[in-house]
């Protein structure tokens, strides 16, 4: 009894003013193929830039805002010639209904995952889009890029809604960051640098999703800064064709076209030019 006393009695310790921590959520997504004739590579880039124009693109930053618990305040979107594509969402987020946060600052990923109330109270908040199609003119070799920003102001993190951006583009290869920045201040005016935990990017991405990559994180702890890249484990040729099948092609020109595929693969994923790369990760 005397224990759970002792807990009730805890004070909780308020914030002065309100929570400004600036928490930033940012991919890079590629996806790879092979599109051996000029029509084909021409189809490829027509097909990303329909299936990926600014208005889906629109539609998945409102999707993203409604998972984070922000209003949106304007949207900003652009399809351009010849290729490519962007929007720019800015976000409000609701003040916490108890601005308070207790002692040790332990929220877990369970309770960023419950917190659902907001209402207009910051509009220092950002949700970005940008996609880059490209074809190699000699290599058949074909590549889509999107980078995505998610920012937030307020203790409600970004990374609940990593694995619905995950789940919204084809992923090859996927770089991750999660980057915390600033600081907000008990009423005291000691300085709060993160609110929550956080230990790897890995630990808010679903267990279906981490069995099918080959994972890699890169974090700096003391500043708050984690990284992780990812790529896929399984390699069908088939996935990665685009205007053609492989029964269609000889033992020989598939190899090629393998070899050709897990070059480019090895060289995103390792952010470096590789000479000979056989095999991935």
């Amino acid at each position: 009894m005397a224990k759970a006393k002792k807990r009730d009695s805890r004070k909780k310790l308020k914030l002065y003013g309100f929570n400004n921590l600036t928490k930033t959520l940012s991919f890079n997504i590629y996806d790879v193929c092979y599109a051996e004739t000029s029509e084909n590579r021409k189809n490829y880039i027509e097909y990303i830039d329909e299936e990926y124009n600014s208005e889906r693109l629109t539609g998945i930053l409102e999707q993203v805002a409604d998972i984070i618990g922000a209003n949106i305040l304007n949207i900003a979107k652009q399809d351009y010639h010849p290729q490519g594509a962007s929007v720019t969402v800015l976000i409000s987020e609701e003040k916490i209904t108890e601005p308070c946060i207790d002692e040790d600052l332990a929220a877990t990923e369970d309770e960023l995952s419950a917190v659902d109330d907001v209402v207009m109270h910051l509009d220092k908040s950002h949700l970005t889009v940008h996609t880059y199609p490209e074809s190699h003119p000699e290599n058949g070799i074909s590549t889509f890029r999107v980078d995505i920003d998610v920012s937030t102001c307020g203790r409600i993190s970004p990374l609940k809604a990593l694995n619905f951006l995950l789940d919204s583009f084809e992923c090859d290869i996927v770089n991750l960051d999660y980057r915390i920045r600033g600081f907000t201040r008990r009423v005291d005016g000691t300085k709060i640098f993160t609110d929550h935990k956080i230990n790897f990017i890995q630990n808010y991405i679903h267990q279906d999703t981490l069995s099918r990559y080959h994972s890699v994180d890169l974090n700096v702890y003391q500043d708050n800064i984690f990284h992780t890249k990812m790529i896929l484990r399984d390699f069908e040729l088939d996935n990665y064709l685009f205007g053609s099948e492989s029964k269609q092609l000889n033992s020989y020109k598939k190899r090629k076209i393998v070899k050709r595929l897990q070059k480019e693969m090895n060289e995103i994923f390792y952010g470096r030019n590789i000479p000979n790369s056989p095999k991935y990760y």
